[in-house]
C-alpha cells in the first residue's frame, strides 16, 4: 500500500500539452518541483507521485479549454482542492496536469428565501459560513480540515454534523462539471426535489474526480439554531460509551453531533489544546434547537448516559467554551501526531451499522495493542463511523508492513460486519484493494462501464478507485 506502482506515461503527449498550455496560461502553469510534490502528496502517508505541472484555473471556460487540450494529447488530469484528502486522491501515477481550483473561490449567489447558495469549487467551508453569518443560515458539513467544497463534493465528505445533517450527497442540490470531452454538464435545477432522469448529481458526488471536474455547486443551507449546547461525559470503557451511543440513537434523541474520543485521544487533545478532560473514554456532543428543546435534550442524554456508568457530565451554552471543545476535536489528528514526535500518522476509517459499533471499536483497539501500535481512536459514532490513527516510523519497513496489515484487517472486519471500508475518507489509492471485496465484482463492472462511457481515454484521475481500466 505504501509503495504504489506508476501507470504508463504518455511522454510525448505530456510534453506537447505542456507547451500548448504554457502558451495559453503563462505563469499560471507551474512546474517547480516543490509545488508539484505538494500537489501530489499533501496529508497522505502514501508515496508521493507528483504531476508534471500545476495549473491554477480561474473559470469554467478555462477548465474546458485545459481539458480539451489534455484530451487531444491523452494527458491525465488530476483535480486539486485544498489537498486535505487522506487516501492518495491527488497523486498522479501516470503524471499529467494537476488543476488547482483554489482561485475559483467565488460565492456566486445566496438565496436566503430558498435556503441555498451557488458557489465555485474553491470556496472553503469556513469561508462560506463566514459569508453566510448575517443571513441566519449555515452550511453544516464539517470535516476537520478547512477543505474546499469542490473537493468535499468529489469525495462525498462527512464530519461531526453528519448524524443530524447528513453528508455532502445530502446537501448538494445541483452541480456543474466539465466532462473528459470538455463538454459541460449541469446535473439538476435548484428545485428541492426532482424525478427528471438519472441522478447525475449523486453520480459525480463521491466519484473522486474520475468522471467530471466540478466547477459550480448549488448547496442546501440550514438555519442557524436558536440555541446550541455542547456537552462532555466520561465512561469507564469504550464499550460503555459505544453502548450509550446506541441507546441514544435508538431512543431517537436528535443530537446534532456525538463524537467518541478514546483515553489516548483525550490525553493527546488535552496536551495539544490545553484542556483538562478526564483521561478516560469521552463522548463530546452538541444539541441544536430552541433554548427549551436544547435543555431537554441535554437532560435526557444525561439520564441515558448515567445508565452506562457515565461520570463528569457537563453541558455549556457558552460559545467560547463550545468552540474550544470542537476546535480541539477538529485538531485531534495533529494532537495524535504529537504523541510520538517524528512519526507519520496513518489515518484510516471504517463505518459499521451502529449496532456493531462497540464490537468493531473494541476489536480494533485490541488488535492495535496486540500488534504494538500507539493508535488513538476518534469517531463520528452517531452514524457508526470511526477513525484509527496509527503512529508509524516510516523508516522502519517492518513497522510499515504491520501497519498495512492492520489497516487491511480493520477494513475486512468492517466489511464482515456489513459495514464499509471507508465512511468518509474515500477509496483513492489507499483503499483500492477493498472496494471489490465490499461491493462485489458486479458493482465494479458497472462502475467501470460508466467510467469507460464517460472517460474512454481514461484521463480523469486514472489509477483511482480500483476501477478496471480506470
Amino acid at each position: 500500500m505504501a509503495h504504489l506502482a506508476a501507470l504508463p506515461r504518455n511522454e510525448s503527449g505530456i510534453a506537447t500539452a505542456l507547451d500548448v498550455l504554457r502558451q495559453r496560461l503563462g505563469l499560471r502553469l507551474e512546474t517547480g518541483q516543490a509545488l508539484r510534490e505538494q500537489h501530489g502528496h499533501t496529508t497522505t502517508w502514501l508515496v508521493n507521485q507528483p504531476p508534471d505541472a500545476v495549473v491554477f484555473a480561474q473559470s469554467t471556460a478555462e477548465v474546458q479549454d485545459i481539458v480539451r487540450i489534455c484530451a487531444d494529447h491523452q494527458v491525465p488530469i488530476i483535480p486539486f482542492g485544498a489537498g486535505t484528502s487522506l487516501e492518495g486522491h491527488v497523486n498522479a501515477p501516470a503524471g499529467g496536469i494537476s488543476i488547482d481550483f483554489s482561485q475559483m473561490n467565488k460565492i456566486l449567489a445566496v438565496h436566503p428565501e430558498d435556503m441555498d447558495a451557488v458557489i465555485q469549487p474553491g470556496v472553503t467551508r469556513k469561508a462560506l459560513n463566514v459569508h453566510l453569518r448575517d443571513t441566519g443560515l449555515f452550511f453544516p458539513v464539517d470535516p476537520g480540515a478547512d477543505a474546499s467544497l469542490g473537493g468535499m463534493a468529489a469525495t462525498n465528505a462527512s464530519g461531526t454534523n453528519a448524524v443530524r445533517y447528513g453528508t455532502m450527497k445530502d446537501n448538494i442540490l445541483s452541480l456543474t462539471a466539465v466532462l473528459p470531452s470538455g463538454e459541460l454538464v449541469k446535473t439538476a435545477a435548484r428545485a428541492r426535489k426532482t424525478s427528471a432522469g438519472y441522478d447525475l448529481t449523486r453520480l459525480i458526488v463521491g466519484s473522486e474526480g474520475t468522471l467530471g471536474l466540478i466547477t459550480e455547486l448549488t448547496l442546501r443551507l440550514r438555519g442557524i439554531p436558536e440555541a446550541v449546547s455542547a456537552a462532555t461525559c466520561s465512561f469507564p470503557s469504550v464499550q460503555a460509551a459505544c453502548d450509550a451511543v446506541i441507546a441514544v440513537i435508538q431512543y431517537g434523541l436528535p443530537v446534532a453531533r456525538i463524537e467518541l474520543l478514546d483515553a489516548l485521544s483525550v490525553r493527546a487533545v488535552n496536551a495539544y489544546s490545553g484542556l483538562s478532560l478526564p483521561l478516560s473514554p469521552l463522548l463530546l456532543l452538541e444539541f441544536h434547537g430552541s433554548p427549551g428543546g436544547v435543555a431537554e435534550q441535554a437532560a435526557v442524554f444525561g439520564d441515558i448516559a448515567a445508565e452506562f456508568g457515565a461520570t463528569g457530565y457537563a453541558a455549556t451554552t457558552r460559545e467560547e467554551e463550545r468552540n474550544r471543545l470542537w476546535q480541539a476535536r477538529h485538531d485531534a489528528y495533529w494532537a495524535g501526531l504529537a504523541l510520538r514526535p517524528g512519526a507519520k500518522g496513518i489515518s484510516t476509517d471504517v463505518c459499521v451499522p451502529v449496532s456493531r459499533l462497540a464490537d468493531c471499536v473494541t476489536q480494533a483497539q485490541a488488535k492495535a495493542a496486540e500488534m504494538g501500535f500507539m493508535a488513538p481512536v476518534v469517531g463520528h459514532v452517531g452514524d457508526g463511523n470511526f477513525h484509527v490513527l496509527l503512529l508509524i516510523d516510516m523508516a522502519d519497513a517492518a513497522e510499515v508492513a504491520r501497519a498495512e496489515a492492520f489497516v487491511g484487517w480493520l477494513n475486512d472486519l468492517a466489511i464482515a460486519m456489513d459495514g464499509t471500508c471507508t465512511g468518509e475518507h474515500g477509496i483513492g489509492q489507499g483503499k483500492s484493494a477493498y472496494l471489490g471485496r465490499e461491493l462485489g465484482p458486479g458493482a465494479l463492472t458497472m462502475m467501470a462501464a460508466i467510467k469507460r462511457g464517460v472517460d474512454p481515454l481514461n484521463i480523469f484521475n486514472p489509477g483511482k478507485m480500483a476501477l478496471p481500466n480506470g
